[in-house]
């Protein structure tokens, strides 16, 4: 059996990752009495949950699947292996992890995985949030293509084009939410800073 490490490498990343938005989902249950809204009140988040689920499963798993040759079936087979582009892809997970964590650092007891109608947070536009809407966001989006590149399978491929379809769209569900909840100052927020690119060099300063 042929072992895939820079595979391996990116099923660790992404189950450490996962990992950790669980212990953060239950630090903020036991703080607040609330799961950062992982299962959102609302009933469309509810049901994108039901598709957003499976992916994440799958985006774990798939990377032990390959990386210990158990991708017998087509759809789990990569159509191509590069192994240096592999590792370059690897080292870009790991750079992603590292970067969300400093977002999650940053944003604290603001953090939230979903939309509550009824609930008003604090604006975080500090930190990474200063030069770009949705950092997290972006992060992931850029994992998820790393993981895709590495594991080119069919699979692999179409839970990428999902999550980030997901992710392009959530983002603007909670772009609704905090213009709603924050007003005028969201959205001078959004006019100077990018949802997943910076628009400019310098920070967001209010």
């Amino acid at each position: 059996m042929t072992v895939n490490v820079p595979a391996i490498l990116i099923g660790l990343i992404l189950a450490s990752y996962w990992g950790q938005v669980m212990y953060m989902t239950r630090r903020a249950k036991r703080a607040t009495g609330r799961a950062a809204n992982v299962v959102p009140p609302e009933l469309l988040g509810r049901l994108l949950r039901l598709i957003w689920a499976p992916i994440i499963v799958i985006w774990i798993a798939m990377p032990f699947v390959v990386g210990f040759g158990a991708n017998s079936l087509w759809l789990l087979e990569p159509l191509a292996h590069w192994p240096i582009v592999a590792w370059i892809c690897s080292g870009i997970v790991v750079i992603g992890y590292i970067a969300t964590r400093r977002c999650w650092k940053t944003m604290g007891k603001e953090w939230r995985m979903g939309i509550d109608p009824a609930e008003k947070t604090k604006m975080v536009a500090s930190g990474p949030f200063a030069y770009v809407r949705h950092p997290i966001y972006a992060l992931s989006q850029m994992m998820m293509i790393a993981t895709a590149v590495a594991i080119p399978a069919p699979l692999m491929i179409a839970v990428a084009v999902t999550h980030i379809l997901l992710l392009q769209w959530e983002s603007r569900r909670e772009e609704q939410h905090m213009v709603r909840t924050q007003g005028e100052a969201y959205s001078d927020y959004c006019r100077q800073v990018g949802r997943f690119l910076p628009k400019r060099f310098g920070p967001y300063s209010g």
